[in-house]
């Protein structure tokens, strides 16, 4: 069928455009206010900390079977909406090498597996949402967080947030996960395995990478406002110049530095 293999000639095309509209419904779904019934305008302030009230503070309710799967899918499509951009040029990347070996006779033919490998990466990021939603949980419990706004009610928490992440810029752990995201071609060459199995493997192992580099700076969002789009889209931007821009790495470690200083200064005034 010659129209579609031209079609499957384009499938970096194909593959950009899918990414696109990952892309879209996620950042559709968390406008919408990722299923919480709550409008994400309201819980949106560029005011930092968030304002605190005393009415926002009570006794946490318990939470459901049905509320925990919200929170997991939100903490889920969420992170999809803010990785994916930067995730791009690495499926990008396995798609067109994919291709390339099939025309050199070292890959058999067929479709590229693109699916396996996002879907692996999808996963490790998935593991992640269950950690931060049991992490939002307890500190719910706790009366350190509000459970309507979802962002800190403690000044000590907020600054001790910022101190971590902004020490883990700096931290070695930090520029091996962000070499690792930063060079597409040298995680490719190290990582490769052959067949759907394999795609899914590296597409996992890219995830962690891409979880070991990014995780402190998500987790910045408990003390922004989980559900603030200022913060969604600013630690996504971040994100996105720390992978992709030329000196992403002196960006990552500038920010660190700022993040770090701000905490001191949430804590002491």
């Amino acid at each position: 069928m010659p129209a579609l293999e031209a079609l499957l000639r384009r499938d970096r095309w194909i593959v950009g455009a899918g990414l696109a509209v990952i892309c879209a419904i996620s950042w559709g779904y968390v406008l919408s206010g990722a299923g919480t019934g709550m409008n994400v305008l309201n819980m949106t302030t560029w005011q930092f900390p968030p304002p605190v009230t005393t009415r926002m503070h009570g006794t946490a309710e318990a939470w459901s079977a049905g509320y925990w799967t919200t929170m997991i899918v939100m903490w889920w499509v969420m992170m999809i909406a803010m990785m994916v951009p930067s995730a791009a040029p690495m499926i990008l990347l396995h798609a067109r090498v994919f291709r390339h070996g099939q025309k050199r006779g070292q890959i058999p033919g067929g479709p590229v597996p693109t699916l396996p490998f996002v879907s692996g990466y999808l996963l490790a990021w998935l593991g992640f949402s269950i950690a931060t939603t049991a992490l939002q949980w307890a500190l719910e419990r706790a009366g350190l967080m509000n459970a309507l706004m979802m962002w800190s009610t403690s000044a000590a928490l907020t600054g001790t947030f910022l101190i971590a992440a902004g020490v883990y810029q700096l931290s070695p752990l930090k520029h091996v996960c962000l070499n690792h995201c930063r060079s597409p071609a040298d995680f490719l060459s190290r990582h490769w395995r052959k067949g759907a199995a394999g795609t899914w493997r590296m597409g996992v192992d890219h995830g962690l990478y891409c979880v070991g580099c990014c995780w402190f700076l998500m987790a910045l969002l408990f003390a922004g406002g989980v559900m603030n789009l200022v913060w969604i889209a600013g630690l996504a931007i971040l994100v996105l110049a720390e992978k992709i821009a030329p000196r992403g790495d002196l960006i990552a470690k500038c920010g660190g530095g700022a993040m770090a200083l701000a905490g001191i200064w949430v804590i002491f005034s």
